[in-house]
């Protein structure tokens, strides 16, 4: 087993949405700081094939890898954190396994053999676990299980890391359980009985945490600790207190402070001789929080009443912002509510606007407004995906004079179709995972303002769509000035667009939100949010006539 990486297992108990993403994510950038290769993956307990056909509200984001895999939003985290791309292998739902499992039934490749839950189902996970494992790249994987302990949904995935555990031997395995401990107002005391109660249920099912993080409002007493040490089986210095923190990025100080990495490490019988390097964290949270300037973006987008709707974008803001030293206001504007009358009062007083992804009808009028109010009061502008196809069909309802202009997939009837179903997906009937997705080339035309951004004329962005601007138009936007600066080189897909007769317009295909990182932030947010603080030291000179 000397070459064989260590897992380690974060599970939930008590409640959902504690954070286990955000646990998993601050223990493995702290294990590479240290030196150590690392990857993560969730394993998400429902049984959709992968989140591409949830609806946001039901789930939040859809995150895109590389490769592209439709994948759960804790996989953005995993990447904004560690800084290294995650593939299709990093996040494994139910209803991938069953698939997979019923698929080899049907085969004959269990050999006539009933085929159950333990060992089949059990086995295919455990197989999933271990398949980033085999390919020696990593020393740690971190495996995160969805859900809750006591769901039923949940219990394979249990059954299966209690048999890994057993597996792998000692040393080679642990499981951190992260639970909730509750503040009662009304007698002041912080409740250790719900994780008391989680911790029984995980023994239960045959295996014990090695070390207890707690979800708190409040500092955790030395009672207190000992108290949870005691009542569920942890040494007291395995009890690592996670308090609500100012930002997610504080999180994997906030650990190290308590020995969290150094605890895990020696569980796994790992060197800790190697201090972590924290320093270009550290500066990019001193930047974070205290800004020499600030901006406020409108995000103009469907699904702004749950913000993890746009987890990717958000975060890009807050990486690009710490690297520009300037702090990003984001003001969430629901495009369903923008009407001509009430437009300017929306948007009055932004430095930039965001127009959003997104699919379906919904909120769509309400973007087309956002992107003319946007294009004529010379705003800066960014469009991703969606966005884009909204400044196209806006640009030719207004500039071009195509009153009916649209997208097939809003109205299949316009007669002039600016936007239209790629030629491969004409047939195409299923939902999932049949867009247009992960990496695509992309080439840049040298003398465009995005050249400016990237500074190299091929780049590869990740992409999660069905819809393309038509080529059949392409020549009236160029005789207009609103140009396609990036073209796919292979099929001829127009990727970027930018407006020639303002500061900074700009629309592009692709979702360059899922690229930036703390350590990596994507240089268009930078050169967007660089845009708006120009717009906003414009309109400060304008008003008071005064530079500053």
């Amino acid at each position: 087993m000397e070459n064989s990486p260590k897992y380690i297992f974060v599970t939930g108990g008590v409640t959902s949405s504690l954070g286990k993403g955000i646990v998993a994510s601050s223990l493995g950038m702290l294990l590479q700081a240290r030196g150590y290769s690392v990857t993560i993956q969730k394993l998400d307990p429902y049984l959709n094939v992968d989140p591409g056909t949830l609806n946001p509200y039901e789930h939040g984001e859809c995150y895109v890898t590389e490769d592209g895999a439709e994948t759960d939003l804790d996989l953005g985290h995993y990447e904004r954190f560690l800084n290294r791309a995650t593939s299709q292998a990093n996040n494994v739902t139910t209803g991938r396994i069953y698939q997979t499992v019923i698929e080899k039934e049907r085969r004959g490749d269990y050999l006539g053999k009933t085929v159950q839950i333990v060992p089949h189902i059990t086995n295919e996970i455990k197989r999933r676990i271990k398949l980033l494992g085999s390919s020696g790249k990593y020393d740690i994987i971190i495996t995160e299980i969805g859900g809750t302990v006591g769901d039923i949904e949940s219990l394979p995935y249990i059954e299966s890391v209690r048999q890994l555990i057993w597996e792998l031997g000692e040393k080679n395995s642990m499981v951190i359980h992260l639970t909730l401990v509750p503040f009662l107002a009304a007698s002041g005391e912080l409740k250790t009985k719900p994780t008391q109660h989680s911790v029984r249920q995980l023994m239960e099912s045959g295996i014990r945490a090695d070390v207890l993080v707690t979800r708190t409002e409040h500092h955790l007493p030395k009672d207190v600790r000992e108290k949870l040490a005691l009542f569920c089986n942890v040494k007291k210095g395995h009890v690592i207190e996670s308090i609500d923190a100012e930002s997610i990025y504080d999180v994997p100080l906030l650990l190290h402070k308590q020995d969290f990495d150094k605890v895990v490490l020696e569980i796994l019988d790992m060197s800790t001789e190697t201090q972590p390097q924290l320093d270009g964290w550290i500066n990019f949270l001193s930047k974070h929080k205290n800004p020499s300037n600030k901006v406020e973006i409108a995000l103009v987008g469907k699904y702004t009443s749950l913000q993890d709707s746009y987890k990717s974008i958000s975060e890009a803001f807050t990486h690009a912002g710490g690297a520009f030293d300037t702090g990003v206001k984001i003001r969430w504007v629901y495009s369903g509510d923008l009407t001509e009358e009430n437009i300017g009062a929306k948007l009055n007083g932004v430095d930039g606007i965001l127009i959003a992804p997104g699919f379906g009808d919904r909120g769509i009028d309400g973007k087309v407004l956002a992107a003319n109010y946007a294009r004529r009061n010379k705003i800066p502008t960014l469009g991703i995906c969606l966005g884009l196809q909204i400044m196209v069909i806006e640009f030719a309802r207004n500039v071009l004079g195509y009153e009916d202009a649209d997208t097939v997939e809003i109205n299949s009837q316009t007669t002039h179709p600016v936007i239209n179903l790629m030629e491969g997906q004409k047939n195409v009937t299923n939902k999932g995972g049949t867009m247009r997705l992960g990496n695509w080339n992309c080439k840049i035309k040298p003398d465009s303002k995005v050249f400016e951004v990237y500074g190299e004329e091929l780049i590869q962005e990740r992409h999660r769509h069905r819809y393309e601007f038509n080529n059949e138009y392409l020549e009236e936007y160029e005789n207009a000035e609103f140009l396609p600066t990036g073209i796919n080189p292979d099929t001829g897909l127009v990727e970027i667009m930018e407006y020639e007769k303002h500061p900074f317009y700009l629309g592009v295909q692709f979702h360059p939100e899922y690229r930036s990182t703390v350590a990596s932030p994507h240089p268009l947010f930078i050169k967007f949010i660089e845009a708006a603080l120009l717009q906003k030291q414009n309109d400060l000179i304008h008003a008071t006539g005064k530079k500053i």
